[in-house]
């Protein structure tokens, strides 16, 4: 036991769980533990806006695989990360989320920035703690850092402002990291029977793949079995795009060759993927998930097994060790897929050819009001780009070892037919949560955590306005990174529905906005906006040099035509219905 305050209780906790940068603004509400986070070797980035603190150390957990940390000021400091932690919580990521609170001795008189701020997480965290004994600040700081390693999400550490104040005597805690098993030797042994017989086989390669650096092994299995692989929806970065077994995501706006080949699947192999709704809804007018496949499920988390698709085996285990297992069971059985190993692949590769083909000549959206768009377009815009065009350039630019954040959006969607990856890791969306203004403060929390690595961030112009203002974050702290904003000048997504649903009647769908490019150039970064097909991928090179060299971040603004892809929520809508007589053409 050693004497110590509690703020040094707390700062000497983050230094054992190997915390050295943390995100968010200063306070006064923790102001104490604040000032020695610089001799404790911690740096508190200081953010515009705590939504984007909450983001960074979302992205920052996602690439490092290790606890991201967001803090700020109590009361409407706090509240601002509420939409931060429940993009984390959907994303599985182990952000700890510091919130510092009104003291106990004003609690409930509605003082100065007073909130209850424990209910507002309650539903999107792992687990909550208030500290309100300060000789338990080391326990409960460490229980919180363990258990969002233990639960694969976030956690709220609440610490009343006067409890980082005193003297108290304590010791501060050793990490717990538990040693994940494969699950259960039955299911293993089901598993591996059900694979042997299969004539064949897919897997659906998931977030946990990468969670669980699982990666190598999920190539391994798919060698082992010849198995083609498709990445759950938005975790394109599960399997490598140069492997011949690759087919691509599935879910909304992912690949044909992905969806047709798992359509022919006898059996499934859901490698560390809960199996959301999102990401296996048919798209592209292919009903794809296999009706009559056996499935097996591997997830860490019992409460996802069978909770969205029926499955025939449930293994509880971890990605990584669950395919070893299975890698070892094989090996004491003949595998029938084997037998059509070389036909199989035949049939793999002609797949990705067709959906690869068509990728190159779907130049633009060919809807109705898409076409009429671009018939429309007046001199000022007759050069402006299709967002296929700009994403398959995109993709030709990328460097290998990229890492991409997308926001929400209709292209940002799109991009999910084009963005591939050769490592894990590298691929950063706001998951089922589907929060606007993600993708630049996501990605500026990745160059953080591997500055060596290219960063890319994706976003249409009204999602970019929700959070373009961290481009001074980027600038003033030094973390350059390159920012792509695709300027169509609407909302794509939810146009796209007034389009389908609501006879075109456009409600607070129009965004005629300021040069973006300007803009960044205001707060200190480069701007460059491109309206030429042939200026694209030099565009991006060049950004990506001057974040990587010369050490410049840079806005890169696409001018975009007005095409809108497939919409959205298709199934959330339906025509409306009418009963008063003002809005009897309202139909």
């Amino acid at each position: 036991m050693t004497r110590m305050t509690p703020s040094e209780a707390m700062v000497e906790t983050l230094v054992a769980n190997g915390v050295t940068d943390s995100f968010g603004i200063m306070g006064s509400a923790f102001m104490d533990a604040m000032d020695i986070f610089t001799p404790a070797g911690i740096r508190l980035i200081p953010t515009v806006h705590e939504q984007g603190a909450g983001h960074m150390a979302d992205g920052y957990s996602r690439v490092s695989g290790r606890h991201g940390v967001c803090i700020a000021q109590n009361g409407p400091g706090i509240t601002n990360f509420v939409t931060a932690i429940a993009a984390a919580y959907w994303a599985h990521s182990p952000v700890v989320c510091i919130t510092p609170e009104t003291g106990t001795n004003s609690q409930g008189l509605g003082g100065f920035q007073e909130a209850e701020q424990l209910p507002f997480f309650e539903t999107i965290t792992k687990y909550q703690v208030s500290v309100v004994n300060n000789t338990r600040m080391a326990e409960l700081t460490a229980r919180c850092f363990d258990r969002a390693m233990l639960e694969n999400g976030p956690t709220q550490l609440n610490i009343p402002r006067d409890q980082f104040y005193g003297d108290i005597e304590c010791e501060i805690p050793t990490p717990i990291r538990i040693e994940r098993s494969a699950g259960g030797a039955l299911s293993l042994q089901e598993a591996a029977e059900l694979l042997a017989s299969a004539e064949f086989p897919v897997m659906v390669s998931g977030g946990g793949v990468v969670q669980g650096d699982a990666y190598e092994e999920a190539i391994a299995i798919s060698d082992m079995l010849g198995m083609p692989v498709v990445n759950s929806y938005l975790h394109n970065d599960s399997f490598p795009a140069s492997h011949p077994m690759w087919c691509g995501p599935l879910g909304y706006q992912g690949s044909k060759a992905g969806m047709n080949t798992i359509a022919k699947a006898d059996v499934v192999l859901a490698l560390g993927t809960r199996l959301g709704p999102f990401g296996t809804l048919p798209q592209h007018g292919i009903d794809y998930w296999p009706k009559n496949a056996k499935i097996i499920q591997v997830d860490c988390d019992p409460k996802m097994l069978g909770l969205v698709k029926k499955v025939d085996v449930a293994i509880c285990g971890d990605a990584k060790a669950a395919a070893q297992a299975i890698m070892k069971l094989l090996a004491d059985l003949k595998p029938k897929c084997l037998e059509n190993k070389a036909e199989r692949a035949t049939a793999i590769a002609a797949e990705k050819a067709a959906w690869e083909l068509e990728l190159d000549e779907w130049i633009h959206e060919k809807d109705e009001y898409s076409l009429e768009m671009i018939n429309e377009q007046n001199a000022e815009e007759e050069n402006w780009l299709h967002p296929r065009q700009v994403l398959r350039e995109l993709e030709k630019a990328m460097p290998e070892d990229v890492m991409v954040s997308t926001d929400i959006g209709n292209i940002n969607s799109v991009s999910n037919s084009y963005l591939r990856f050769e490592r894990p890791r590298s691929f950063f969306a706001a998951m089922s949560f589907g929060n606007c203004g993600y993708a630049l403060p996501t990605m500026i929390g990745a160059k953080v955590a591997a500055p060596e690595r290219p960063g890319i961030s994706y976003a249409g112009d009204g999602a970019w306005g929700m959070s373009m203002m961290e481009i001074m974050t980027c600038v003033r702290e030094d973390i350059p990174m390159t920012s792509i904003v695709f300027h169509n000048r609407q909302w794509g997504a939810e146009k796209k529905n007034q389009v389908d649903f609501y006879n075109r009647r456009f409600v607070a769908g129009e965004l005629e906005n300021q040069s973006f490019a300007g803009i960044a150039r205001s707060m200190g970064a480069l701007g460059v906006t491109v309206d030429k097909l042939e200026d694209i991928g030099p565009a991006l090179k060049e950004a990506i040099h001057q974040q990587m060299v010369e050490r410049k971040t840079t806005v890169i603004e696409i001018m975009c035509t007005r095409e809108l892809g497939d919409p959205f929520r298709r199934d959330a809508l339906a025509k409306p219905i009418r009963h008063l007589e003002k809005y009897k053409d309202f139909v």
